[in-house]
């Protein structure tokens, strides 16, 4: 039960945008984001695919930690103050991995603080608000759908055991343990009622762990070699050194995060009947700008609102941005006692499949309904369109294009959000901006959507 609400949540919503939560529920409640979020899975990734070294990639997860602590607490609070989580942008997974593997994180350091720069300016200063008839329906639509599909991909690994290489990899055992992570997550969330629902994705977490201790598959051995307190290294990969092939290939990244935090706004927006203003979108960005920052400066990258943590609004019925400030507590205390980070990461592969794909299902779902608000034209057909296809086709082809294309258009190519986001809006400016807002009967286009005021 609320401690204190400030007005009737939506239906669909058991705890709305101002409701505040007694403290122990909201802990609980903070710890599901943190538990559905990429903040604790992609820095494992990326050091464990870029090949950091044990103290790089533990300094790559404090940064990370220690980020996204920072601007999910502010965001909530004090700037878009909205139940949004932030987190690293996958976007920059791939640039990041080819960079590591490169010996170029100096440069990547580099290009992650002058764009973070470039992209604060441009939010702060208003200059956002004359592009933002560029982030329609089909344009945001179009990368919520692909952030989607691009975490399907890599839960449905995940649900099947992790790594194809693996000797557990589709076996009775995973199937079994990630078959009723997910049911516990889909029933509790769809047919449960009050804590039951609320708290969908940690009894998920709970069924899954306890059959992963009867099948010998939960291991704290990691956990307990890691260090109880751990400080981020200032520019851990060395003095500041500037490519301009590596900045422009992050500035590309950090324009699909731009669109993917807005469309994020947006969706959030809709579930808690709330509405985007310029103002919103304006410190929304420059706070993730500034949380870009701060990462880099400590070896982390740039930071995003998380779209998988706006569908667990919808799947759990908890809007509550107080909730979303309990969890950037707890990623800054994750941030300096990696040990806790530790025993998060050691949950096993397919536990995090089935906590995951509902989320993902739910992120689907958002793409898809707001690609419905897309005027029924050729011409917004052919950005949404495009853009989707372009976005799941490319990426499997560019080891083909590789000897023919540079290094960095072959590592922006092969991410399918980063593609599509281009190709949308590019598509946007030339078939819908530069022409006019006019149908041939001329009547006017209907405006980029809006989430409801009440």
């Amino acid at each position: 039960m609320a401690a204190h609400a400030t007005a009737t949540p939506p239906a669909a919503l058991t705890l709305g945008l101002e409701d505040r939560p007694a403290l122990p529920q909201a802990i609980a409640l903070g710890f599901q984001h943190v538990l559905v979020s990429n903040v604790w899975l992609d820095p494992v990734f990326v050091a464990a695919v870029g090949g950091l070294s044990a103290a790089l990639a533990g300094n790559l997860i404090n940064a990370i930690f220690l980020a996204a602590g920072l601007v999910t607490l502010t965001q909530s609070t004090r700037l878009v103050r909205l139940p949004i989580v932030e987190g690293p942008s996958a976007a920059f997974d791939g640039l990041m991995i080819g960079f590591a593997k490169g010996g170029q994180l100096a440069m990547a350091t580099t290009g992650l603080l002058v764009g973070g720069v470039i992209i604060f300016i441009v939010a702060a200063s208003g200059l956002l608000g004359l592009v933002r008839r560029l982030f329609s329906p089909a344009v945001t639509g179009a990368v919520i759908l692909l952030v989607g599909i691009a975490l399907a991909g890599f839960t449905l690994e995940e649900f099947l055991g992790g790594s194809p290489t693996s000797p557990d990899f589709g076996s009775a055992p995973t199937l079994v343990i990630a078959t009723a992570t997910l049911l516990t997550v889909i029933i509790s969330s769809s047919f449960g009622r009050g804590p039951l629902r609320s708290y969908a994705f940690i009894w998920g977490l709970l069924v899954g762990d306890v059959l992963s201790a009867i099948f010998g598959r939960l291991s704290f051995e990691t956990a307990s070699t890691a260090a109880w307190i751990g400080i981020p290294q200032l520019l851990p990969y060395g003095g500041l050194q500037f490519d301009a092939g590596v900045f422009l290939a992050i500035l590309f990244a950090f324009i699909v995060a731009v669109i993917e935090a807005i469309g994020v706004y947006y969706a959030a927006g809709e579930i808690l009947g709330t509405p985007i203003t310029d103002q919103r979108i304006r410190l929304g960005v420059s706070g993730e700008a500034l949380g870009s920052i701060v990462s880099s400066l400590f070896g982390g990258f740039a930071t995003t609102a998380y779209a998988q943590n706006v569908g667990l609004l919808k799947l759990t019925g908890v809007g509550s941005r107080y909730a979303v400030t309990v969890a950037g507590v707890l990623f800054l205390i994750l941030a300096f006692i990696p040990k806790l980070g530790a025993v998060l990461a050691a949950t096993p592969d397919p536990v995090v499949g089935g906590i995951f794909l509902p989320a993902a299902g739910s992120l689907i779902l958002t793409g898809v309904m707001t690609l419905a608000r897309t005027p029924d034209t050729p011409r917004h057909a052919a950005v949404a369109g495009l853009a989707v296809i372009m976005g799941t086709g490319i990426p499997p082809l560019t080891s083909a294009l590789g000897t023919k294309l540079p290094a960095v258009a072959t590592q922006l190519l092969s991410q399918p959000v980063v593609v599509g986001a281009i190709v949308a809006l590019v598509l946007e400016l030339v078939l819908v901006q530069l022409p006019g807002d006019v149908r041939p009967d001329g009547a006017p286009e209907p405006q980029p959507f809006l989430p409801p005021t009440s």
